[in-house]
């Protein structure tokens, strides 16, 4: 059995977006309602993709705005970031976009392995961001991107797998693929 890898994600967003709740959905697969303000918190679990283990360390990040300044920590040692806007908040879309390219400045890359969630889909009522818009953001960054309801337990998960799926993609590392043979 191969050593597990060790992976170390940022959970960025504006503030209010439900990055601790997808963040504690996923470590210790439960809800939190209330709402108390992140400092920062991190998180370790040990999950399994395609057969290798990995011990992921994650960063639950302070609500960010677009006048934040881009604390250096959320881009040290980091391998793959998962961005975070609520699908009830235009705001939180726009501060997504910014926090976006703060990162890539920071990094000084023109990509890095990333995931944009859109969490809160279960209220429907609210929604002011189509799913679309969102998967048009991630596919004009090269991301993924995925929807969820950390209250509904919907795709928690699937969200970290996903990262640790882009970061083994950038370093090289692709799921192997159904090998084909073609005889000339």
């Amino acid at each position: 059995m191969p050593q597990p890898k060790h992976r170390k994600i940022a959970v960025i967003g504006y503030r209010s977006v439900g990055k601790s709740s997808l963040t504690i959905q996923f470590v210790e697969g439960q809800f939190v309602d209330s709402y108390d303000p992140t400092i920062e918190n991190t998180f370790n679990k040990m999950v399994s993709v395609n057969g290798q283990d990995f011990n992921l360390q994650l960063v639950d990040t302070a609500g960010q705005d677009e006048y934040s300044i881009y604390p250096q920590s959320h881009s040290v040692d980091i391998h793959g970031y998962v961005l975070v806007y609520s699908v009830t908040s235009m705001k939180s879309f726009e501060v997504v976009q910014v926090l976006h390219d703060k990162l890539l400045d920071m990094v000084g890359k023109i990509q890095v392995p990333t995931v944009l969630v859109g969490n809160k889909k279960d209220l429907h009522m609210e929604r002011v961001i189509k799913q679309e818009e969102g998967k048009k953001l991630a596919d004009s960054w090269g991301a993924a991107f995925m929807e969820s309801s950390a209250k509904e337990n919907e795709t928690a998960v699937e969200v970290f797998k996903r990262i640790i799926l882009e970061i083994e993609k950038a370093d090289g590392n692709a799921a192997p693929e159904e090998k084909k043979c073609a005889v000339m």
